[in-house]
């Protein structure tokens, strides 16, 4: 029978338009965070969430619409994730800037190219699996409850609220610490023995509030990881080494130059293990869409909206416009430099490499994206197993070819095409996500398509000048052609991994050694998850990817995490016992994006400051606090205001569920 549905409102104008604003917004506060700390955080509820208090002032709005519109938005917290590898080309000196065009078409390949491969996908690991899609199911609450009743739209509006609030007080706080009335950071080192360790601390209510989001498993994982980086490896390392000077100095060396690595091999190989408790599962699931297209061409009448993608004939067609523009930025990128000899089995090599491991991390992160959520798939995983197959095969076509001397040439090449594969990966991760939300609010899967590959356009126009803003402001640990004023270069630590991974494989002179204790502490935390997980029937768990990030990461990043992480916990331990607690948990949930996303714009526009005065710290206040009482001040403040945010949530989500 053919499809007689009426029209309705779904795919509109002014959803596309809100949908790339908030898009624009959101992408420059990832590109800010991920930078800075490693992590990005989910975008499509408080996208969601405005978009429902934007648009009730017409009539005409549906759930479908902001759904639309949370759909493109969603691409801000997934397309951003390739700044966890673009800034290795700075770090190891191949790029001083980042060149516009090369960088947007990068993220616009990739991220099209991850709409189109997840697409076949669809039926096998949404309409027909029973995968729980945490994230989507969220959302697609937050749709519902905002859109069918008038305590839903009450909800909405204090959803809204919790967003601004929290967005203005963390953006206030930034500026206090800018202003040097808070301190920023504080870390205190003392000897253990003969070695030395120590603990720093971020006044963040950006990373407080991603500690709340990420939930109290990841928070534990954390501290495990804090105690076996500085309470246990960093003492030990720094007693072995011989040294002289201070103690800050030895804690910190020691910790970056050997621990750090510790951390990273723990990552990559609980991050391949669960890659590999996926491969069942993800055959299974691509049998299962290819038997769902054979039927669906065998069968007669019309396919229902609600199973409506765009085209397996033009998805096909897709892929192929895309691979041509792809191959002609990878063999641009090569151009006039010293593996221009090389260009041509370079560049076949990299589309070759961009085709097979594009569909494998689109099929692993949809699936991903289906068993944990989006924002907490191991994508790092992916991100790691790339770099270490384009390096290897990339440097085996340039040495057999040019010989060592372009090492620095094939890293960086093997760079640029692992942002391809990143930019795929994420995209599929969250286009199935979103797909998931579609199916429950009864959405048409070809226009959420559609919206996201609008998503992926816009947010692939502003990661370039978000990135160049970055890199002249704050630029970035360890780059070779450090662009920036300020005396604190962000640390992008994703980014050091990666290329650290590249130039160990390209140039043969990867630390073996630490990577593999990492390895072998990653395989024991794999072990210990495993056991958790079966003995509590899944209660409980210790993520090895977090513990791995914790090792990895600065303790000063980490540590307010935790207490966001904890706080949450206890906030929603708190509201449960009350009548409206699940309104309550997601307006906490939405206080905390806005703690991310104020603190995140506002050192955005700090970073324009710092370019245009050419100063590192031009808020500063001559009557600034000494340290030890700007802590004391930024402690209490940032734990009353969180205090504050949580007992308004409370009470705001006890009023909707009145009126």
């Amino acid at each position: 029978m053919a499809d007689t549905e009426a029209p309705r409102t779904e795919l509109t104008l002014r959803g596309i338009i809100l949908g790339v604003l908030i898009t624009l917004v959101f992408t420059v506060a990832q590109v800010y965070l991920g930078l800075k700390v490693g992590l990005t955080f989910a975008t499509s509820i408080p996208a969601a969430v405005i978009s429902m208090a934007l648009l009730r002032a017409f009539k005409t709005s549906t759930i479908q619409e902001n759904n639309i519109v949370q759909t493109i938005a969603s691409s801000a917290g997934t397309l951003s994730s390739v700044i966890f590898v673009l800034p290795g080309l700075l770090m190891i000196g191949w790029w001083a800037n980042f060149p516009y065009w090369q960088v947007f078409g990068v993220c616009a390949a990739g991220g099209v190219l991850g709409v189109a491969y997840s697409i076949p996908l669809r039926r096998a690991l949404v309409t027909q699996s029973d995968l729980p899609y945490p994230e989507g199911v969220a959302a697609a609450e937050v749709l519902k409850v905002g859109s069918s009743s008038r305590e839903g739209a009450e909800e909405g509006k204090a959803g809204l609220f919790a967003v601004t609030a929290g967005a203005i007080t963390s953006a206030l706080f930034a500026a206090l610490a800018a202003a040097k009335i808070f301190a920023a950071e504080v870390a205190g080192y003392f000897k253990v023995g003969a070695g030395a360790t120590g603990l720093g601390a971020s006044a963040s209510m950006a990373l407080i509030g991603a500690g709340h989001i990420m939930g109290v498993t990841v928070g534990v994982a954390f501290i495990v990881g804090l105690i076996i980086a500085w309470g246990i490896a960093t003492p030990i390392l720094t007693a072995i080494a011989p040294w002289t000077g201070d103690v800050a100095t030895h804690a910190v060396t020691v910790w970056r130059t050997q621990v750090r690595f510790i951390g990273a091999g723990a990552i990559g190989a609980s991050a391949i293990w669960t890659l590999g408790k996926l491969a069942v599962p993800v055959w299974r699931g691509l049998m299962a869409a290819l038997a769902a297209s054979a039927a669906r061409k065998s069968g007669e009448g019309a396919i229902p909206r609600v199973e409506q993608d765009i085209p397996i004939n033009l998805v096909g067609l897709i892929v192929l416009i895309v691979l041509a523009p792809s191959g002609w930025l990878l063999y641009d990128f090569l151009a006039g430099g010293p593996l221009a000899g090389a260009a041509v089995p370079l560049v076949l090599a990299g589309v070759a490499f961009m085709v097979v491991a594009g569909l494998f991390a689109a099929a692993v992160c949809g699936y991903m994206a289906g068993l944990i959520g989006a924002s907490n798939s191991p994508v790092s995983g992916i991100a790691i197993l790339s770099i270490l197959g384009a390096s290897a095969m990339i440097g085996a076509i340039g040495h057999a070819t040019m010989g060592p001397e372009v090492n620095t040439a094939l890293i960086a090449f093997a760079l640029y095409v692992t942002t391809l594969i990143m930019a795929v990966a994420v995209i599929a991760n969250d286009n199935l996500q979103d797909l998931k939300t579609g199916q429950l609010v009864d959405a048409t899967p070809w226009k959420q398509q559609v919206a996201l590959m609008i998503g992926v356009a816009a947010g692939s126009a502003v990661i370039p000048p978000a990135l160049e803003l970055m890199n002249r402001a704050w630029g970035f640990a360890g780059a070779a052609n450090l662009q920036s004023v300020a005396t604190n270069p962000l640390p992008a630590p994703q980014a050091t991994l990666i290329s650290t991974l590249a130039k160990g494989v390209i140039g043969g002179h990867l630390e073996l050694h630490m990577l593999g204790i990492g390895i072998a502490v990653g395989l024991g935390l794999v072990l210990i998850d495993e056991t958790l997980r079966k003995l509590s029937a899944n209660k409980y768990a210790l993520p090895p990817l977090g513990v791995g990030l914790a090792i990895y990461l600065p303790s000063a990043v980490t540590a307010p995490v935790v207490v966001g992480a904890v706080g949450g916990y206890f906030f929603e331990k708190w509201v449960r016992k009350g009548p409206a607690g699940e309104s309550a948990e997601r307006l906490g949930v939405l206080a905390a994006s806005g703690f991310i996303v104020g603190e995140s714009l506002f050192n955005v526009a700090y970073a324009g400051l710092i370019v245009a005065t050419n100063k590192d710290a031009p808020l500063a206040v001559p009557f600034a606090p000494p340290e030890a009482v700007g802590m004391i001040l930024a402690a209490i403040v940032g734990v009353g205001l969180l205090v504050w945010h949580y007992v308004w949530a409370k009470r705001a989500a006890a009023r909707s569920a009145k009126s």
